[in-house]
């Protein structure tokens, strides 16, 4: 089930490397995925571990339940963070991963009255919050500062070969960070329970994602590319290197964020440098409601599942 979740990650989540650059005209869809595969694998296997160690046992404490319960709260969790991450895929809208392997794991937590930590879940929960916040700011400012030292210090005749080469170096910085902070959510809770250990956890959660990439990660860049506001060069990069910047920190705090929510951020504070009018209202509108679900979905899902198990179990 950790592989099937690290699957839906890459095909939801493929689009915050290179869904800005694909929408700005400057890779074409082919080329991204095969970056995002290439730096994705990287961010995962390199650094991965810091928010592994949070999902594995931070938020329940699984290594020091019985075993065949924290295995079961393994499986439980990977299984309702994949469903939902597949609706939402199928459904062409970017949430957040993070959300919901957090949700699906609080929710088997509950489900078998196992210690739940609530106040790192709110911890968590305020860096959810300020994760796309923090892009947009980071968004519009360096949209402005970019746009200024572009026309001062580079000759109009090279702005668009600098911008393309920028525009591909921060969309693998994306996918690198992406990679590092999102493969927890496939493998951590079986690093947990004990059934693989990291290293092995953060490799194949690579591998997992690289084939959701592969398959179906063109749905959602279709929607981050093209659909929140039109991307001209300038705000691609900003958006990506507001994007990459802002996840990396929190991954270095082992903190599980969204990096749908720090591209959605940074698209639509670049967005906003030219008025509020470029953004399309509606997606973003249906793109919150999909954010506030998240949690509690797989949350929901996840706890349903375990105490039907129980129930069967128990059951004579």
């Amino acid at each position: 089930m950790g592989m099937g979740v690290g699957w839906s990650i890459g095909a939801n989540d493929a689009a915050n490397s290179l869904g800005a650059a694909v929408g700005s005209r400057v890779l074409t869809l082919k080329r991204a995925i095969l970056l995002i595969s290439i730096f994705g694998f990287l961010g995962a296997t390199l650094q991965g571990s810091h928010v592994t160690k949070t999902i594995g046992k931070g938020i329940v404490p699984i290594n020091s339940l019985d075993k065949a319960l924290a295995t079961y709260i393994a499986v439980v969790a990977c299984f309702a963070a994949c469903a939902w991450l597949v609706i939402a895929t199928r459904w062409k809208m970017p949430v957040s991963t993070s959300h919901s392997i957090v949700g699906a794991v609080a929710g088997a937590g509950v489900a078998v009255h196992a210690p739940v930590k609530w106040k790192i879940l709110g911890d968590i929960f305020i860096c959810w919050i300020c994760t796309p916040l923090g892009a947009a700011i980071l968004g519009y400012i360096f949209c402005i500062i970019f746009q200024n030292v572009f026309q001062l210090i580079i000759p109009t005749r090279y702005i668009r070969k600098v911008l393309t080469a920028l525009i591909i170096a921060s969309g693998c910085y994306v996918a690198y960070s992406w990679g590092a902070n999102d493969v927890a959510n496939s493998t951590g809770v079986m690093a947990g329970a004990g059934i693989l250990s990291p290293r092995i956890s953060t490799i194949l959660g690579g591998l997992a994602i690289l084939v959701g990439i592969i398959t179906w990660g063109y749905k959602v860049i279709e929607t981050v590319g093209s659909e929140i506001t039109n991307l001209l060069p300038i705000m691609a990069f900003s958006a990506q290197l507001a994007s990459a910047v802002n996840v990396h920190v929190y991954t270095l705090f082992g903190i599980p964020v969204s990096t749908s929510h720090s591209i959605v951020g940074a698209i639509v504070g670049v967005g906003l440098v030219r008025g509020s009018k470029v953004l399309n209202l509606n997606i973003m509108k249906d793109m919150v409601l999909c954010w506030m679900a998240t949690p509690f979905i797989s949350g929901i899902i996840s706890f349903v599942t375990l105490k039907g198990i129980i129930f069967f179990i128990k059951t004579p």
